[in-house]
């Protein structure tokens, strides 16, 4: 009991900051949250670690890995393919026709990495559950430890290529002045002195900013300006396609919706990411 009060108030804590300090797009607040989620064509994803949503997640919340939406291989985090990851959606009760609401522990790294392959296959309704409600139990969302029932649904797939780029698009527009590079990876691994997790370097061209930079010291996504403001200060600007990488792209997902919550119109995730592109040879150190 003691431990689950203590999650309940970890997790009630991670939403506890002001609006003001919020960019919206697909960010949904708790109280709005707590509306949708009343709809019947509403179905609510958790990102959580399993081991934490085994403690406590929100009522009727389904669980999703997001290591499960990838394929084996040697390049690590490539996803699966859009039949593969609609039959997978589709077995935990998510439908492209549904209103989608998705929330993590407390990053939102994992929501977002969700987020960006939902939309990938086709779901144009998607939201995550930002941290940006001090009224978390006014907004009277219920969390439990009850195994969620499942209705599987059906996924129809419709894949929405403008939101992702391949290796062949990345090696082609390598010096495009109009298509911005954007390695959101810590600087020792763009600048290949990390020792853990291994990097050579980075992508030639690419420019750096870090995930985290654009979030508070609490988790929540800085203000439009001040994201508009880091964005501009590395040449992402709106008139210009922006490509998104890190790792494995899992980092990458947050910096797409901030990106969109600005109104970017030309975005794309670099799925093989860094990991592809070293695997063939093309790491660059400066």
């Amino acid at each position: 009991m003691k431990n689950f009060i203590k999650f309940t108030t970890i997790f009630v804590a991670f939403i506890l900051i002001a609006t003001s300090a919020i960019a919206q797009g697909d960010f949904i607040s708790a109280k709005d949250f707590a509306k949708a989620s009343k709809s019947k064509n509403s179905i609510i994803i958790s990102a959580q670690s399993s081991k934490n949503y085994k403690l406590s997640h929100i009522k009727n919340a389904v669980f999703i890995d997001h290591n499960d939406l990838y394929k084996a291989g040697a390049v690590e985090g490539l996803i699966k393919s859009p039949s593969d990851l609609a039959k997978y959606f589709g077995a935990k009760g998510v439908s492209e026709k549904k209103e989608i609401l998705i929330y993590d522990d407390g990053t939102n790294k994992y929501a977002a990495r969700i987020y960006w392959i939902l939309k990938y296959i086709g779901a144009p309704n998607v939201k995550i559950l930002h941290k940006d409600m001090g009224a978390w139990r006014s907004a009277r969302i219920m969390i439990t430890k009850a195994k969620t029932k499942i209705t599987p649904a059906t996924f129809t797939p419709t894949v929405n290529k403008s939101i992702a780029a391949d290796y062949n698009y990345v090696k082609s527009n390598l010096t495009n002045a109009n298509v911005v590079l954007l390695d959101v990876r810590h600087i020792t691994e763009y600048n290949g002195t990390i020792a853990k997790p291994v990097s050579k370097g980075h992508i030639a061209g690419a420019k750096n900013l870090e995930w985290k930079k654009l979030e508070t010291k609490s988790g929540a996504l800085l203000s439009s300006s001040e994201l508009q403001s880091a964005f501009s200060s590395v040449g992402a600007t709106k008139g210009k396609t922006i490509v998104l990488y890190c790792g494995t792209s899992v980092r990458s997902g947050i910096v797409f919706v901030a990106l969109k919550s600005l109104g970017y119109a030309n975005v794309k995730v670099y799925d093989g990411a860094y990991n592809e592109w070293d695997a063939k040879g093309e790491s660059f150190k400066k």
